[in-house]
């Protein structure tokens, strides 16, 4: 092992010894060349000039290598400073989108309540959803330590939500007329006909509720008409928005008519809700059924 360790280190010792005798050997021709003529210039310049050219053509390329590596590295720095910057925007442009989305839905909460400003109203946000997909039953972020009591009305969008069912010092439960247990004493606005509003949470795939139990009369209801809370209801005050006739037919008994409505808030998306601090009862002076 060290005799082979030996026989290399004397090849290399050889090796290095013969390429500097050579590039000597180059370097003399290559001065001489310049001076001489005749054959030995012959010989120079088909040995010593194309080496020359060979190894400045090498050069020329690792002097383009080393500027390449040079700028890599600046585009590299300069792409990573330009990817936080985008990264940067991004977030900005997300949190203006989010202020945007908030404040349309801010203003949207302003005309509701100049739409009903005779109740008098108080804002809550929407912190949990009991049930699925849909606003059937959820939980909103103020109590009875705000005034919040059971059966007062909520609104969103442009009109009814639900009512509220229970009540803690700094939460309060909201059952929304979509519901499968909710109904609701309504009436067409245009011709003052009554009906029931049902909540029916398989119809909302398509937009929905079910109305029902209106007279079948020489009153015209059609598609578009608006439907409000009932004078005659319980627990919600009257001529608030419900939603809009889509579809409207004559039951097979022939003294009712029957339908569906296209509510006026979008319960896939509640986040913010408006409160009439007042219940039916408190109003009219009722007890409530």
């Amino acid at each position: 092992m060290k005799k082979k360790k030996t026989q290399a280190s004397a090849f290399n010792k050889y090796l290095l010894i013969g390429l500097s005798v050579f590039c000597i050997l180059m370097m003399t021709l290559s001065v001489v060349s310049e001076k001489t003529k005749g054959p030995f210039k012959m010989i120079a310049e088909v040995t010593v000039v194309p080496l020359q050219k060979g190894i400045n053509h090498i050069g020329s390329w690792m002097g383009d290598m080393k500027d390449n590596f040079q700028t890599l590295k600046e585009v590299r720095a300069e792409n990573k400073k330009l990817q936080e910057q985008v990264d940067s925007l991004v977030i900005e442009n997300n949190n203006l989108q989010q202020e945007r989305y908030e404040l349309e839905r801010l203003q949207e909460l302003y005309q509701l309540d100049q739409s009903y400003s005779d109740y008098k109203k108080t804002a809550a946000h929407v912190i949990g959803n009991d049930s699925g997909n849909w606003f059937s039953t959820f939980t909103i972020d103020k109590g009875s330590n705000d005034g919040i009591a059971k059966d007062m009305n909520v609104m969103a969008g442009s009109g009814l939500v639900g009512i509220v069912t229970d009540v803690g010092p700094t939460w309060a439960k909201v059952r929304s007329i979509v519901d499968d247990s909710s109904n609701v004493s309504g009436m067409v606005l245009s011709t003052s006909d009554r009906c029931v509003v049902s909540g029916d949470l398989s119809l909302m795939s398509d937009g929905q509720i079910r109305f029902s139990q209106m007279e079948n009369n020489d009153n015209t209801v059609s598609v578009g008409d608006q439907i409000v809370t009932s004078y005659i209801s319980d627990k919600y005050l009257q001529g608030i928005l419900i939603g809009y006739v889509s579809e409207v037919t004559v039951d097979s008994n022939n003294l009712t008519r029957s339908g569906y409505i296209t509510p006026a808030v979008d319960f896939k998306n509640l986040q913010e809700v408006l409160i009439i601090t007042s219940t039916k009862a408190d109003l009219t002076g009722g007890e409530k059924k």
